[in-house]
């Protein structure tokens, strides 16, 4: 990207772009995914419940986290840890909940805290945990693709409830090989709908719409902020 560009796109469009770019350029120029199948499933389980635990909980502030329900990923799905008092449910994705076009679909660095609200956990995360079943029965991509289509058809797959919404404030996740942490935001799940209902990605907007396709009945609106979860600063972009 010029610094041309970088100057006459918003702040939003900029994080946006810094997280997607990299896709984007591989899939412009045809060039071979570094994570063509699942790696053995160890890669991506981690063997510390605990310390899974604890990532998890940094998707948001303590005063949500600390009473949240928090889940853990074995090799038989996700399941409870920690039974929480709030409403909120805290958890590690995986790559895998990335756009099935997404290069980095694969990939077993991925760490991904985010911790649900009540709606969002009725709701949405059943996405998580349709995809995982698929990941551990042991489908490929597109036999993946083809069920979450087959399922959002026949309306197995809730869209997401009134004031869903999701934390990924973690300064210590790791999203993909471009953008490491990315930048600490908010989640606001929709059913599907067009960005221009929230004036996403528009001049001086700080709604980011992420452009990229997934199969499920949603729409994800991004709201960076400027402080990560345990209160310090995020970097400036």
């Amino acid at each position: 990207m010029t610094r041309k560009i970088g100057k006459s796109i918003t702040w939003g469009n900029l994080a946006l772009i810094v997280v997607l770019s990299a896709a984007w350029q591989l899939q412009a120029q045809d060039v071979k995914s570094p994570y063509p199948k699942m790696a053995p499933l160890e890669q991506y389980l981690i063997t510390d419940q605990n310390a899974e635990i604890a990532l998890a909980r940094t998707a948001a502030p303590k005063s949500i986290s600390g009473d949240a329900t928090v889940m853990t990923l074995s090799r038989h799905g996700y399941e409870t840890a920690v039974k929480g008092s709030n409403g909120f449910v805290c958890i590690v994705e995986r790559a895998w909940m990335s756009p099935f076009d997404d290069p980095g679909f694969w990939n077993p660095k991925n760490r991904s805290p985010i911790c649900y609200n009540a709606a969002a956990a009725r709701s949405v995360l059943t996405y998580t945990f349709n995809r995982t079943e698929l990941v551990l029965a042991g489908l490929t991509k597109p036999q993946m693709l083809e069920r979450v289509e087959a399922a959002v058809a026949r309306k197995e797959l809730p869209a997401p409830e009134p004031g869903a919404m999701s934390y990924m404030l973690s300064k210590e996740s790791y999203l993909n090989d471009q953008a490491g942490h990315w930048v600490p935001h908010l989640m606001f799940h929709i059913p599907k709908t067009d960005g221009a209902t929230w004036g996403a990605n528009l001049n001086g907007s700080p709604v980011v719409l992420d452009p990229r396709s997934l199969p499920e009945p949603e729409t994800i609106f991004l709201v960076p902020v400027g402080k990560w979860s345990d209160g310090t600063l995020a970097p400036a972009m």
